[in-house]
């Protein structure tokens, strides 16, 4: 087994390992795997992912097949979020899977990231189990809608956690989960939620000016009205679906 970053070249493989992966772990549509796999992994975009610093995008490969790979984004200067870690199922159970997740872990360890967050959601039994497994805790859940339908996806971290902080406002308290990151265009946001179980989310708090972040951009996009930090569409957003 070889683990090294994706080439351009990769992309077909990437495409069909992704496809056969969300085949398999998740109860999706055809038509929304197929959707969602053109959309995150056309030319275009694998282009970008391989030149933007904060992204990082490797591939296992055995007799130079290429069997599973990773995503994964700096979220700040110390925390990143891994976003897909796919192998092929028919190379499951090979520790494929576990290598790539130790070298996501040494390459981001590299950049200076000292904490990671994953991402699941709860109905893939096997990638909740993973990430369990290697010592990752729940910090969280988010509801997301995929293809019309609404699920729950899980979100784990390895950091030391920090825990819920309530947030006085106006006309009622809410709760700023300090554990639970989403990227910003500027910095990181984290998700605001209306009871302190975490269950529904209120908001988001930008992280460079210490405020809510209430506003939309031309986009649609959460923006804060202080600073201009824009949320960043998550992978199960409609822009990326």
């Amino acid at each position: 087994m070889d683990v090294r970053e994706a080439r351009p070249q990769d992309r077909p493989a990437i495409r069909d390992v992704a496809r056969r992966s969300l085949q398999t772990s998740y109860s999706l549509t055809p038509s929304a795997i197929n959707g969602a796999v053109e959309e995150w992994y056309d030319e275009n975009r694998l282009m970008e992912m391989l030149s933007d610093d904060d992204k990082l995008l490797l591939v296992a490969t055995t007799d130079e097949q290429l069997v599973a790979f990773s995503e994964s984004h700096r979220t700040d200067e110390n925390t990143a979020e891994l976003l897909w870690l796919h192998v092929d199922p028919d190379y499951r159970g090979e520790s494929y899977g576990e290598v790539l997740y130790e070298e996501t872990r040494e390459h981001l360890a590299e950049l200076g990231v000292t904490s990671i967050q994953a991402r699941v959601l709860a109905d893939n039994v096997g990638g909740n189990t993973f990430y369990q497994n290697r010592g990752l805790s729940k910090v969280g859940e988010e509801q997301v809608e995929i293809d019309g339908t609404s699920y729950v996806e899980n979100v784990y971290a390895e950091v030391e956690q920090e825990g819920i902080e309530p947030l006085e406002l106006t006309e009622q308290t809410v709760y700023i989960d300090h554990d639970n990151t989403e990227q910003g265009s500027i910095a990181p946001f984290r998700v605001i939620y209306t009871e302190e179980d975490g269950e529904d989310i209120y908001g988001y708090w930008c992280t460079k000016c210490e405020t809510q972040a209430n506003a939309m951009d031309a986009m649609g996009r959460i923006q804060c009205d202080t600073c201009g930090n824009a949320r960043k569409p998550t992978r199960w957003d409609s822009a990326y679906l």
